[in-house]
Parts: structure tokens; sequence; C-alpha cells
């Protein structure tokens, strides 16, 4: 995909691969459905390698350096690499051709491994317009990050590069207590190999958040609520086997590249897809969340997704503390809201609700363009790395 600063992004087959293929062939409407694009993995790493640690989106790093140290000890000490920062990555109110310069430099760099997003933020958009995607295509590496990250994720998606959805050096590596051993393994199955792995409900989970102003809240784990279990819809075919590459992400931020027209693919360029999503901190209504799925399902985008994924939410801020009570309620307000939505616009999709690769802790590193495959019969999801 190449863009100037104005107007719409003229796609290519030399910058997007997903056209110079055309798409793929339905290979059938049974009890299994395998298709969809086939994206690149980017290479695994070795001990020893270097990852590039940026802030394309908010350089919380800046504002928060003593947890940023927690992390980059743990790249070091437990995974076994060296973390590069760049000059935007502490860099607060960096302008988003010097966040664009450094994601371009960072891939152009062949010792440079892999990329780690700090965390996520509110304007990534923003930068890619700035970015060489000629140059990116050409060198495809591991990208690491979730939140306002989708709109990079995406961006490498349209290159035909699979990325990871998940990881923050801030969030994940910095956890209060120490980085949870499900993202840990998942993070090192991205890393590392190229493995298939289930995807399991976990035994607990929070979505409560310590005060990084007090590093001293770091020290222990934060209380957690049970896991309720996944809650599983199989469409109106009944149960089956879905197994295609992943795409989407945090809802909000695909909301704002709709409404740019910029960066979403015409909607058979997802055909038999696997649709992962996620709502952020803000936590959007039931409501919200409704319209922003009609409004794909109104695009055509909807129905193209033989399954669909979505994150449990986070159901707890600072900006709204809700009771235990109040957060099942939250959660189950949205479930209803995305049956209703798929109702309408995919009835036929397999879904699933409640497993964690959002906003809440701890979380699945996913692979975004990778293989993900969803047993309806057996009720198990299973991701190759």
């Amino acid at each position: 995909m190449t863009a100037g600063n104005h107007g719409k992004p003229r796609i290519t087959a030399a910058i997007c691969p997903l056209y110079a293929r055309g798409m793929p062939k339905i290979a059938g409407y049974g009890s299994r459905m395998n298709r969809g694009p086939h994206l690149r993995m980017p290479p695994k790493l070795r001990p020893g390698d270097q990852v590039a640690v940026l802030s394309p989106s908010w350089a919380g790093a800046g504002i928060f350096p003593d947890v940023q140290e927690i992390a980059l000890k743990v790249i070091r000490d437990d995974l076994g690499l060296v973390p590069i920062e760049y000059p935007t990555t502490r860099m607060v109110g960096a302008s988003a051709v010097e966040r664009a310069r450094d994601l371009n430099l960072a891939f152009a760099d062949p010792d440079v491994k892999a990329i780690m997003a700090v965390i996520g933020g509110s304007d990534l958009i923003t930068v890619l317009p700035f970015l060489d995607a000629t140059k990116i295509a050409a060198n495809p590496k591991a990208y690491f990050g979730y939140s306002d990250n989708t709109n990079l994720l995406n961006y490498l998606w349209n290159l035909g590069v699979a990325s990871y959805h998940g990881g923050s050096t801030l969030v994940h590596l910095a956890r209060p207590g120490g980085v949870h051993p499900t993202s840990m393994t998942s993070l090192r199955h991205a890393l590392f190999d190229h493995e298939t792995v289930e995807i399991t409900p976990l035994v607990d989970f929070t979505d409560l958040q310590p005060s990084w102003e007090d590093p001293s809240t770091l020290e222990h784990e934060l209380p957690t609520t049970s896991e309720p279990g996944w809650h599983w819809h199989r469409g109106a075919r009944g149960a089956r086997v879905v197994e295609g590459p992943t795409w989407g992400g945090n809802l909000e931020v695909l909301q704002w590249n709709l409404a740019a027209n910029r960066w979403i693919l015409s909607g058979e360029a997802y055909e038999g897809c696997v649709l992962i999503l996620e709502t952020s901190e803000e936590m959007p209504s039931a409501e919200e969340v409704f319209r922003m799925l009609r409004n794909m399902g109104e695009r055509g985008l909807l129905a193209q997704f033989a399954a669909v994924v979505f994150a449990k939410a986070k159901a707890w801020h600072t900006h709204a503390p809700l009771s235990d009570v109040d957060r099942a309620a939250f959660r189950a307000d949205q479930e209803a809201a995305i049956l209703r939505a798929l109702d309408i616009y995919n009835s036929d999709a397999v879904f699933v609700y409640g497993p964690d690769f959002g906003h809440t802790d701890p979380q699945y590193v996913l692979p975004y363009g990778g293989t993900m495959t969803v047993d309806g019969p057996a009720e198990r999801i299973f991701v190759q790395y």
C-alpha cells in the first residue's frame, strides 16, 4: 500500500502481494473450512538477537522510565535478547514523521530481528502515511503490539506480512508480580518457534491495573477474578471447523480505519479469514459495539469471516471502577450486542466469546495473519506461530 500525505492510498500488486496473487478459491463449505490469503510469517529469532523497542503511538516509556527499565530487563534476562531503543522511544510528543522514521529504520536494519511496541495510544494512524511500504515489505520481521498498534498490524497485513497481536513492554513485561506464564509462553512461541499451540481458558484473570506513578504497586500481583469460561455460538450451518489467517484487532481502531477509508482493503480480501476482535480500556458500551459492528456489516465486511473470536472485555478502569457484578453484566451485554450484529450480518459464522488476548490480564500473544483453527465441534482453538 502506498500513500502520499493526501488522498487515498493506491493499492498495487508490487506493494500488496494479496492483490498480486488474487484471492483464494473456497475449498468448500462443509464440516471443515480451510481458505483465506497466505501471508509471510516473519523469521524467528535466536538468543542474542537485537529487538527494537519503539513507541509508534504514545511514548509511555518517557513518562514512566522506571517501569520501562523493568521490561527491558525481562527482554535481556528472561528472553535472552538485546533491546535497542530509538530516539522516539522515550520522546513524549514526538511527531508522526519522527515516529515513522524510527519504524522505517528498525525495519531496514538487518541486525534488528523483531520490533516490540512499548504500548498503544490513540494516533498511530497518523504515522502510517510516512512509512516506507516498499522497504518494510522487503524486510519482514516480527512486530508485537495491540490496541492502537492495530493500525500497524493491519498495515503489515496489507503488505502480505504476518505479525503478532499482543505484547507490550510496559503492560505485559513490566506486569505487577512479574510476567504471567501464559503471556511469556505465547511470546516465546511467537519469537522462537513455529509450533501449533492450543489456546485454552485461564483459571483466573484481572482487568484491574497498577499505578505506574508508584512502582511499588508492581511488586505484587493484582486481585483476580475466576474465569467464567468461553461461550461458543456455532452459527446457522451447525458445528464445523474453521481454519484461516487471522485479521482484526482492536474494534475501535478498526472503526477509525473504516472512517478514514485508507487502510482497509475491499471485502473479498478477508474472505475465509478468522476475525479476532477486542475492545479497549475506554470500555465502549454494548450499543457502541453493536454500531461499530453494524458499520462493518453494512460495508459487507463482517460477512466475509468464517469465524469470529472476541476477547473478554476489560470492564474496569479508574474512570469506571465497576463492581464484580457490574463487570460481569458489562461483558454479558457486550456479548449480546455482538450476537445481535452477527444475527443480522453473518449468522453462519462460528462465534466464540471470552479468550484472553485483549485488555485483560494475562494476555495471549496471537499470530496476526498466521493460521488459527477454530474447532466448533470440539470447542477448541489452535494457532500456528
